[in-house]
């Protein structure tokens, strides 16, 4: 329940809600398997917009991380920027 509620909030720009889907993701926790591309991508997005822990955190997940994991998160995170800024237009 906490991802889907996350996930509408993230569409919408809530900063808070990137880091949280960050977290669930870095942890495998609320129902999401551990999964450090989409953990990357939502500590990316929350950096990206001034989150400090998220900085932090996505530089820890990274070291975990082959430079292509990392790519691919960087790309998924452009995606879905792409996307909700296309739905807010």
């Amino acid at each position: 329940m906490l991802v889907a509620t996350c996930l509408a909030a993230a569409a919408q720009g809530d900063v808070s809600a990137y880091y949280d889907l960050g977290v669930a993701y870095s942890t495998g926790s609320h129902g999401v398997d551990c999964d450090l591309i989409e953990a990357h991508k939502w500590f990316n997005l929350a950096a990206a917009s001034g989150h400090a822990e998220g900085a932090l955190c996505r530089a820890d997940i990274s070291d975990e991380m082959t430079a292509r994991e990392i790519a691919e998160a960087q790309r998924r995170a452009r995606e879905w920027l792409s996307a909700t800024t296309r739905k807010a237009a």
